[in-house]
This record gives C-alpha cells, structure tokens and sequence, in this order.
C-alpha cells in the first residue's frame, strides 16, 4: 500500500470512475454501419479501449475488416456519433462520488487525467456531476505523448505544483500503472475497471481496490 505522504490525486476517467463502454460500443457501431462494415462485439471493444481514440478506430477497422484506408472516414465518423452518444449509455461506478469526496475532504488537490480526447472528457465529467471536484482535466490530446507514457503524469504534477512521489496515481489498467511508474508516482488501481483482458490485479501497483471509496489514505500532510 501506499507508504509515504499525499498531496494531490491524479484520477483515470473511462473504466476508473464511468462505465462508459456502452457509449464505445454503440458509437463504434454507428461508424462501421456507416461505413458498411460489420459491428464488432463488446467483448472486443472492452479489451481495446484504453489507448487512445486512433488505436481505437484502427483496430476496430482491422477487427471489422475494412481497409485502413478508411481510417480518415472512420474517424470523422467516429467524432460525429461519440459526441451524440457521449455519457447517454455510461454511468458512474458505485462508491466514486463516495471515493472523490474522501480525497477531498483528506486535503488532496484532484486532476483528472485520461487517454480519451478532451472534448469528449469535459462533457462526459460535467453530464455525470464529476466535474466539480476537478481543478484540472487532461484529455489524451493535451500532451505529446499518452499513458503508458510517464510524461502526462508529470506535466499534471506540474500543474498541481505537487512533487510525483506525493501524487497518488489511481486507474483501471496497466497503462496507468506503467505511467506511474516511470513518473514516480505511487498507484493504486481498482478492479472492475478495462485492462484490455488482462486480470488488473496482475499488474505491479502499490494497492488493489474494489471501489474507489475503499482507497487506502496515509496520514494527512500540511504544506
């Protein structure tokens, strides 16, 4: 479990506080409609979510069969129907109002931090009443590079003007956990999340929690 002092609190959205894989699905099978393709079942979209929006579109084109040439015409697609759908089939996990409100309230700076585009985050965190707790939201377009990459995690500590090993990682999938790793930062995932069909509790992390209200908090620092 978590060892040291915290200061702040970098939280996953897609998987770590919405269920948001009925929005992928029926945005995903709306583009391949579109597109004249065959849809691609649930399964396959819960192991591939996680990664960012391009290995989204194409693998679900190589799973589908289409040409990779249509990833132009599946993105533009994709854009159009994740926005229609954006939160109207998602909802937020048991116990994460419960969970944020305890890291609030434990003195702990809150940023928001995903691999899923920022345009769509903001709505999504505004529609499921997250928003609130949040004095920052990065979407996987707000860097130069994403989770796995530890670089996301650092410019967010940066901005929370919070030291790496005082910033509490918390995610859903080894991307998170490989993030924070590199950072710096201490991690802990839940379970119930996508780890892209991997069992999460295999993946090397400071601590495993059924919800996010049961996460373990060292004592409170001043400062």
């Amino acid at each position: 479990m978590i060892a040291g002092p915290l200061h702040a609190a970098i939280v996953d959205l897609d998987g770590t506080m919405v269920d948001t894989l009925g929005d992928f699905v029926v945005a995903l099978g709306e583009t391949l409609q579109a597109l004249s393709l065959p849809p691609v079942d649930r399964g396959f979209v819960e192991r591939t979510v996680g990664r960012g929006s391009e290995h989204l579109i194409r693998s679900t084109l190589a799973q589908a069969g289409g040409d990779p040439g249509l990833y132009d015409a599946a993105w533009a697609l994709y854009q159009r129907h994740y926005q229609a759908v954006n939160g109207v089939h998602a909802s937020v996990f048991p116990g994460v109002f419960e969970g944020l409100e305890r890291l609030a309230a434990h003195g702990l700076a809150l940023a928001c931090l995903t691999n899923k585009p920022t345009a769509f985050a903001r709505p999504l965190l505004e529609a499921k009443g997250l928003a609130r707790y949040f004095g920052h939201v990065y979407g996987g377009d707000a860097f130069e590079r994403r989770k796995p990459d530890p670089l996301p995690l650092q410019r967010t500590c940066a901005a929370l003007g919070t030291a790496p090993a005082t910033t509490l990682m918390v995610g859903d999938s080894s991307n998170d956990a490989q993030a924070a790793r590199a950072a710096g930062c201490p991690v802990v995932l839940v379970t119930y999340g996508y780890n892209h069909g991997v069992p999460v509790r295999a993946v090397d992390a400071d601590g495993h929690v059924d919800r996010l209200d049961a996460l373990p908090l060292p004592a409170r620092v001043s400062g």
